[in-house]
């Protein structure tokens, strides 16, 4: 996971946030949120979950401007306790958690230059804002991500972080859930990428498998790509259960077990859709 610190930032503050200073923000920088607004809003009709599009709709959150985030606040807090503070870029796991488990999400505060358009390694307002606050708008994900931040205080103690930031990494950031008798968007790394949002549900490339628990602690993940496994929840419910679960027994036994590459398919799995592979053929 990326919640490390950025190359050269320097803590403003002991828990890491910074005023938005809203009034900042210049036209360009409206402009290019309104790019990928737009652009997203309708790549992600018939395709994002009824989570996300009941969040979106209820939000202060338009094509015009980047949002002020005390705006979103104000529908945000009375709905599930959350808040969004901004950052000025990736934050210590430890500051991250802590902020989670207080149901406050931490956002960075600049926008991505014009020439980025399409990636950016680094979240910025965008993916933080308009891929994330959606969902926290949902009780159940709202309570799930609240227990997951005090889980990754634990699992920092027991030195398991790398297995818990898999499942932060196929949930929250890339995962998949079954609606309507078909696969829909709730993890934010699809939702804020016009080109992962239609790779993850159209593609034949990826694989298409059912979460497991203990299956997504051991597998891999990718960073610099899409991703070669999507895992796909039967209800959003789910997260909830997951957040009632004792890890600390699953940790003692995925802590010894071979990692699994991105790609595998193992014997236990339930596919939904086994992958061709060739986008990451290519591209390796």
């Amino acid at each position: 996971m990326k919640h490390g610190v950025a190359a050269g930032a320097l803590a403003p503050s002991p828990d890491w946030t910074i005023p938005q200073r809203w009034a900042d923000y210049t036209a360009q920088e409206h402009a290019t949120w309104h790019t990928l607004f737009t652009r997203q809003t309708r790549l992600l009709e018939g395709r994002a979950c009824a989570a996300f599009r009941a969040g979106l709709a209820r939000l202060p959150m338009t094509a015009e401007r980047i949002p002020d985030f005390a705006a979103l606040n104000a529908e945000l807090k009375p709905r599930t306790g959350w808040q969004v503070v901004a950052v000025p870029g990736l934050i210590p796991d430890g500051v991250f958690f802590d902020h989670l488990a207080n149901r406050r999400f931490p956002a960075g505060s600049f926008i991505r230059k014009a020439d980025q358009i399409d990636y950016l390694e680094e979240p910025d307002v965008f993916h933080d804002v308009f891929g994330h606050v959606p969902m926290l708008m949902d009780p159940v994900t709202a309570d799930f991500i609240a227990a997951y931040g005090e889980g990754g205080l634990r699992a920092q103690r027991l030195d398991v972080l790398k297995h818990l930031a898999r499942v932060y990494w196929y949930t929250i950031e890339f995962g998949l859930v079954r609606e309507d008798e078909s696969f829909r968007i709730y993890g934010a790394g699809i939702a804020s990428s016009a080109t992962e949002s239609v790779f993850a549900l159209e593609s034949d490339s990826p694989n298409r498998i059912a979460f497991d628990l203990e299956r997504v602690m051991r597998t891999d993940y990718r960073i610099d790509d899409f991703q070669e496994t999507y895992f796909v929840l039967d209800s959003l419910d789910d997260l909830l259960a997951l957040a009632r679960i004792d890890f600390a027994p699953v940790y003692e036994r995925v802590r010894g077990a071979a990692a699994l590459t991105p790609g595998d398919i193992s014997a236990d799995d339930k596919v939904f859709a086994r992958g061709t592979g060739a986008h990451h053929h290519r591209r390796d």
